[in-house]
This record gives C-alpha cells, structure tokens and sequence, in this order.
C-alpha cells in the first residue's frame, strides 16, 4: 500500500505512507493470545516486493507502517435475511482491549504504528499498490 488515512469528525487522526492498512475485527471468543498471534503474523508477513519483483518483504524489511483500524463489521454475519447480524463480534470493551493488546504488540516489536479512534464513525482512504488484499483469521491460523 502506498498510503493511508483515516478521518474522524473532519479530523485526520491516523495516516502512514507505505504501509499496510490493518482492519481488526475481534471475535467474541478472541483472547489477547489471538492478538498476539495476529499482531506477530502481520510483522513477519513477506507481502512487498524484492528487487525481483517477488512478494518477499517484511514490513520491517521495507521501513513501512500500520495504519490499525477496528472494524467490528468484519463478523457480519449475512447468511439470513437482510440485515447482518454481529453477534460473533466481541462486546465493546473486550474489543477495546484486545484492539489495544494488538497495537501494543506491534509498537512493542518495534513497528510504527497508526490507529483509527475505537467506536468512532470513520472515513478511511486508502492507495493500494498491487491487487493484494489479504484475510487472517486466528481460527485458521491456530488450525495451520
């Protein structure tokens, strides 16, 4: 990603330049274990490319940022009817707190990182570099 902001009540209140842009949703049966393991899995991903044009860069590798944004909309379930349900999502302060714990693994692994403002209404913008957009789930992660 080449960069990314995010805006609450007209106010830009997270940008980075190259980067990637993080959307964290938490699950009700998350724990800071999850987190940590998100937070270590998305540090080591090699998704930027080398000299040779292959996806072998880490975000350390390559000096970029995280923009973390809490998105509870990522537990919508949409299966029945037309209104999504998120009752897989985490109550709201279990999900501060592990949206926080995931923050400060990445800040602690020495990463420079951006957030959005938890519970706020929020425009995101974003500039992608490349058709990579990328789905981590700790379940499946746990389960590899």
């Amino acid at each position: 990603m080449r960069e990314a902001q995010v805006v609450a009540e007209g106010e830009v209140i997270g940008a980075i330049g190259h980067g990637l842009c993080v959307l964290v949703g938490v699950a009700a049966a998350d724990s800071t274990a999850e987190a940590e393991l998100l937070s270590r899995k998305v540090l080591g991903l090699r998704v930027f490319d080398d000299e040779a044009g292959h996806m072998n860069r880490s975000l350390d590798d390559v000096g970029g940022a995280l923009l973390v944004v809490s998105q509870f909309t990522l537990h919508a379930d949409c299966r029945h009817g037309r209104r999504p349900s998120f009752t897989a999502a985490a109550p709201a302060p279990q999900a501060r707190a592990l949206y926080e714990h995931f923050v400060s693994v990445a800040r602690v692994a020495g990463a420079t990182v951006e957030t959005g403002r938890f519970q706020a209404r929020m425009t995101l913008a974003l500039v992608n570099d490349g058709p990579v957009t990328l789905l981590l789930d700790t379940a499946e992660l746990r389960a590899a």
